[in-house]
């Protein structure tokens, strides 16, 4: 039986008398597409953080990949195939879109600028960079950016690119967190069918902050896990967590109802 693609064990993220996430355990395969929902301040960017090596764990395990990442830094971390983004994008502003999509990739910076430069394959290595930088924008639909100032964009279209960021290291795993946060209907419709798309085709497992519980219901998800003071509270499919009393009562206290299709 496979690894799954990111499994973690019993974290746990103490700040100093505060405890932000507890002993929660959860995995996610490759080419699966998981939901990690909650209330505000339950624990959800910080488990990404500890994932992501930008947080050191009070106690457990990260295994990314089938590998121990647990004591790894964010770029051992990055290199073994695991990619995440933010909640606010952090884009070049003075630098064109498929600029900014050019940064990422990974093994292409030498110390020396001169000996990059006389390196055997250095001109190939770097045409095949623009081409899969074009690719990725054709991939997300928004190829005709590709000359566009960051600083000239909306918000919707920023988190676009923040997302092709991520693909240009060429992940095996996302974490993305709230990639349609502020962005209007329509286009946060079309995000989230790329992503599905990029697990189908390519295979990445992607795991997804969303706090618009409502919203990622609504979308073809695989699973979804919700967080609540910390804990995981229950995972299931998008009906499963829809028809449960206590993942209402989290969100809305026990008058509340989610609304229906």
């Amino acid at each position: 039986m496979a690894e799954p693609a990111l499994r973690i064990s019993e974290l746990t993220k103490d700040f100093g008398g505060l405890r932000a996430v507890d002993n929660i355990s959860l995995q996610v395969d490759e080419g699966e597409l998981v939901g990690l929902i909650g209330p505000n301040g339950c624990g959800k960017t910080t488990t990404f953080n500890c994932i992501s090596g930008m947080l050191k764990l009070t106690s457990g395990k990260v295994e990314v990949l089938g590998q121990d990442a647990t004591e790894m830094r964010p770029d051992q971390i990055q290199r073994l195939g695991l990619t995440r983004t933010f909640q606010h994008t952090w884009l070049w502003r003075e630098m064109t879109v498929v600029e900014n999509l050019l940064v990422p990739p990974r093994h292409q910076f030498q110390p020396n600028a001169l000996l990059a430069l006389l390196k055997p394959g250095t001109r190939e290595s770097e045409a095949k960079r623009i081409q899969n930088a074009y690719e990725v924008l054709d991939l997300l639909e928004v190829p005709h950016m590709a000359h566009n100032l960051t600083s000239e964009l909306s918000g919707g279209q920023s988190k676009l690119v923040d997302i092709g960021r991520a693909l240009m290291s060429d992940p095996r795993f996302l974490l993305l967190d709230e990639p349609v946060a502020g962005v209007a209907g329509p286009l946060a419709e079309r995000i989230f069918q790329n992503l599905r798309r990029l697990t189908t085709e390519r295979g990445i497992g992607m795991l997804v902050i969303e706090h618009n519980m409502d919203f990622i219901l609504r979308r073809d998800v695989d699973r979804i896990i919700v967080m609540n003071n910390g804990q995981v509270l229950m995972e299931g499919s998008p009906k499963e967590i829809r028809e449960s009393r206590d993942v209402i009562e989290a969100y809305l206290g026990s008058s509340g109802e989610v609304p229906n299709d």
